[in-house]
């Protein structure tokens, strides 16, 4: 074991003891963040608006500020946009990180200096928990590679603005950068494909210990290290390659396939991170669920998911919360986001200390690579379709196609029910592709980066959907159809229902 490793391992074991002390005591973790939050808020316009002078507890802080999303405070983001200090925290932000929107496209979300250490210092402690818990691993002593996205930034109004990924690449610690993959000059290649290649040529020569990215990315990454090298599996290229850090995306459809690329079952650490902040981590490699981040500048509020459509559904704190149930996330942080729905559902497995998974989304929505296709922007691409080739449309669906037949990129497969069924489907099918890709900066990047391949639509039969409600027993005006499912249930019925060509 080389030196560098004895001491990241002396000090991941201090800084593990830290957090599982910090870990027992959540509940009060949380009365303190949320205290630090109000204080700072006071001296914001949000705050002024809000009556932030008058917030003394969290009843207090729930009756002054209301739930919030994205659109709800646009004017606010807005406002950071254009340069202007002390909206939603004090001074501006640092970065600004893009991310996909629903009704208002793009987002910005704010990273501040306050926020910052939550992103890294998450990120490191989960690193050091695995490390804690497998005394004899030797993850330092070769390379890691992280694939994320371009670390190339815009800059407006002296901030920074980007991926989440590509900002994290400018906040790395000296100490971990010269372990860390790509360096700065091959990640900011572009297209998606060339960069891969090239990243490649550089890996095969490494000592490859521990990647990381979400599981279509890895997938993909790891086909082209077998069609590059001629080598079975991926051990027989990087024969010391051990763990394999995924999250955003559920990575139990690509186990089987990624498994057997590797050529046998690597160590899995899963986080949640996201751009309005780093949430949970995996802290214990041998027990599933993702530890809370309990004292890093987020303060926590939880909707029981069968009332997130009430006016004024109640807000519970982490003392509040039950074991096993679904719940709606709600953040507000020191990047200046207030009782923001984040829009994932968490199921806790753990109280002591808050353990969770991520179970979905409160809305429908399409994630199997990364994407975050919502119902609006499918239903939008299609009317615009159905207007432009004169189009009737009974019904549809949209679901994933991870693991295709023949071995190709993987995408999305689009169930239609025509009244008539057009000649043209492959113009149609190309013209709604661009339409998706004009909604969904994602989805755009994914499929010009081939991680993706262009949407297939399957013509369904005439009462096809009739058919497929009626044998799954919810047919009736009461039932709808479910536009878009991020697996594989709807749409291995609906096959059964397309027309064969």
């Amino acid at each position: 074991m080389s030196i560098k490793s004895s001491l990241i391992k002396a000090t991941a074991q201090v800084i593990c003891v830290r957090e599982d002390k910090l870990a027992s005591n959540a509940v009060k973790n949380q009365s303190i963040v949320l205290n630090q939050l109000i204080i700072k808020g006071r001296k914001t316009s949000f705050g002024k608006d809000y009556k932030f002078s008058k917030i003394k507890d969290l009843r207090s802080f729930q009756q002054h500020v209301p739930l919030s999303d994205y659109e709800k405070h646009i004017h606010y983001f807005e406002r950071i946009k254009a340069g202007e200090s002390d909206v939603l925290w004090p001074g501006k932000p640092k970065y600004l990180a893009k991310t996909s929107g629903t009704t208002s496209g793009t987002k910005y979300i704010p990273i501040t200096r306050a926020s910052i250490p939550n992103h890294l210092n998450s990120a490191r402690n989960a690193l050091f928990s695995y490390v804690h818990h497998r005394p004899d691993t030797k993850i330092f002593d070769g390379k890691m590679l992280f694939l994320s996205g371009s670390p190339e930034l815009e800059f407006s109004n002296g901030i920074g603005i980007g991926r989440l990924s590509g900002i994290v690449n400018h906040e790395i610690p000296s100490w971990f950068s010269k372990a860390k993959l790509p360096d700065h000059q091959t990640n900011m290649i572009q297209p998606w494909e060339l960069k891969v290649e090239m990243i490649i040529e550089d890996l095969l020569h490494r000592d490859l210990r521990v990647v990381s990215g979400i599981p279509p990315w890895i997938q993909m990454f790891f086909e082209k290290v077998l069609e590059k090298t001629g080598k079975s599996c991926v051990k027989d290229v990087f024969p010391n390659l051990e763990l394999y850090i995924h999250g955003g995306v559920n990575y139990e459809p690509y186990s089987q396939r990624i498994n057997s690329l590797v050529g046998e079952q690597l160590s899995l650490m899963e986080t949640y991170p996201a751009s309005e902040g780093f949430i949970a981590y995996q802290d214990d490699p041998d027990i599933e669920g993702m530890r809370l981040v309990s004292k890093s500048g987020i303060f926590f509020e939880f909707i029981a998911l069968d009332e997130v459509l009430d006016p004024s559904p109640k807000r519970l704190s982490l003392e509040e919360i039950e074991i096993h149930k679904d719940y709606a996330i709600v953040l507000s942080t020191n990047a200046g986001l207030w009782a923001y729905v984040l829009g994932d559902v968490v199921n806790f497995s753990s109280f002591n200390p808050p353990r969770l998974k991520v179970t979905g989304r409160v809305t429908q929505y399409i994630s199997a690579f990364g994407e975050h296709v919502i119902a609006s922007e499918v239903e939008g691409a299609l009317r615009e379709i159905q207007n432009l080739f004169d189009l009737q449309v009974i019904e549809f669906s949209v679901a994933p196609q991870v693991n295709p037949k023949d071995n190709q990129l993987p995408y999305h497969e689009w169930f239609i029910e025509f009244k008539d069924v057009p000649k043209n489907l492959l113009e149609i099918s190309a013209k709604l592709d661009e339409a998706m890709k004009l909604r969904n900066s994602y989805y755009k990047d994914l499929v010009n980066g081939r991680v993706l391949d262009s949407l297939k639509i399957r013509p369904i039969k005439s009462n096809g959907f009739k058919n497929y409600m009626i044998g799954i027993k919810k047919y009736g005006e009461q039932f709808k159809v479910q536009r878009l499912c991020n697996d594989r249930r709807i749409a291995e019925e609906l096959t059964k229902q397309i027309i064969l060509t």
